[in-house]
């Protein structure tokens, strides 16, 4: 029987991303010019959604837009990308804005101001969840309040979806939390955060990996940048590499692999296909300026795994 993909759910920001290049990053006290200026659509939640929307998979998605001209751009940006929009609320003042700076070897800082994100409460997130019929999988990161993204975390455990986890920037998840969460999908430093054990080695964020499904995680995936990903799950092991581009911007890669791998996984793909899903994504991300721009098409994933087959 063919698996009929599930929805995806996804609770989290909306952002205004003003991007700006520089050759390098300056240090304290010191001014640097810089190359260029320019405005996406962004926010780790928006990001998410349209990539797991971009490689076919339904999706709703939850939050707060301001009542600005860059809310009512957000919005079309959600409806470009044919994301069902019904439970994002306009907040009274400016959309949420993050101040991104890339220097010429691709990588990045940012800073991010919630706006209109930090009027998302939990009993919004509960009340939008609870108008929805059909939640297959979860997606959250950790933009929002906690306490909205944890109200949501057990709504959908409560509804026995699968509960992806990006905690980024990153929490420490108490312990009846993290026996919710099917997919923890954090970084090096994020993973270090979550579990206070070094992971600078491939041994290192395995062992802290699995640490986290030791505690009652389901699956937990550690992103390495350049070096791929190790994951953990059901007690067994492994990693997987990154695909080979030529990177322009390192921003949103880690958002195109969360959705990415929603987007597999919601089509019924095992882990392993799953994982190189989400790094063809995320790699295909860094050769484009941008977040939501840079985000790939399925077409695209789909030419970029045959040509690595």
């Amino acid at each position: 029987m063919k698996h009929v993909p599930e929805t995806i759910v996804v609770v989290g920001s909306l952002n205004i991303d003003l991007t700006y290049r520089v050759e390098r990053f300056p240090n304290p006290g010191e001014t640097v010019n810089g190359h260029s200026l320019e405005r996406h659509a962004g926010g780790k939640g928006l990001n998410q959604a349209v990539a797991a929307a971009r490689l076919g998979a339904r999706v709703h998605m939850v939050g707060a837009v301001g009542d600005d001209a860059n809310g009512a751009w957000l919005r079309d940006v959600l409806s470009a990308a044919e994301i069902d929009a019904t439970h994002i609320a306009t907040a009274s003042g400016p959309a949420g804005t993050a101040l991104i700076e890339v220097d010429d070897n691709g990588e990045n800082r940012i800073v991010v101001i919630p706006g209109a994100n930090g009027m998302v409460t939990p009993d919004a997130v509960t009340t939008a969840l609870n108008a929805i019929a059909d939640i297959g999988i979860l997606l959250v990161q950790g933009e929002l309040d906690w306490q909205a993204t944890a109200a949501a975390i057990r709504i959908a455990h409560e509804r026995g979806a699968t509960i992806i986890v990006n905690p980024a920037p990153a929490h420490r998840l108490d312990a009846e939390l993290l026996r919710m969460i099917d997919v923890i999908i954090a970084n090096q430093h994020e993973t270090q955060i979550l579990t206070g054990m070094e992971t600078d080695s491939s041994v290192d964020a395995t062992e802290a990996a699995l640490w986290l499904t030791d505690a009652g995680c389901g699956t937990v995936i550690v992103t390495r940048g350049d070096k791929g990903c190790v994951w953990s799950s059901d007690g067994n092991t492994g990693s997987v590499p990154i695909f080979r581009v030529s990177q322009v911007d390192a921003t949103a890669t880690g958002d195109a692999f969360c959705g990415g791998l929603a987007a597999a996984l919601a089509e019924g793909q095992e882990l392993f296909e799953a994982l190189r899903w989400a790094s063809a994504a995320g790699a295909l991300t860094a050769t484009k300026s941008g977040a939501v721009p840079s985000l790939p098409h399925r077409h695209e994933v789909e030419a970029l795994l045959d040509e690595s087959a």
